[in-house]
């Protein structure tokens, strides 16, 4: 039982939440979010391969399918997993990211 308590006590010290992603490494993301994830939907993410990634687009899904979808891809689609590549927390702040829209001129 000590050990249970300890284990949920300390767990949430072990994750890093979105606020708390450096901005170098936002910087990073939102590259990523440009040209990897852009090679498919779109460098304006409006659309190619991949479906468009814009707020208006992605606001009929849930958000947790969303997340998912990043983590795990889709599927039986090009849609590759990036949980590889990106920790939770950033997976959760391109998401915000996305849902907010992305600056044309955002790296």
């Amino acid at each position: 039982m000590k050990r249970l308590f300890a284990l949920l006590f300390f767990l949430p010290a072990l994750t890093v939440g979105a606020d708390e992603i450096p901005p170098e490494r936002q910087s990073d993301l939102l590259h990523l979010l440009r040209h990897d994830c852009g090679a498919c939907h779109g460098m304006t993410l409006k659309g190619g391969l991949g479906p468009p990634l814009l707020p208006q687009s992605l606001a009929i899904y849930p958000r947790e399918f969303l997340l998912q979808t990043i983590l795990l891809g889709r599927a039986g689609t090009p849609m590759p997993p990036w949980r590889d590549f990106l920790t939770q927390a950033e997976a959760e702040w391109l998401l915000e990211q996305l849902l907010k829209g992305i600056d044309d001129n955002a790296s």
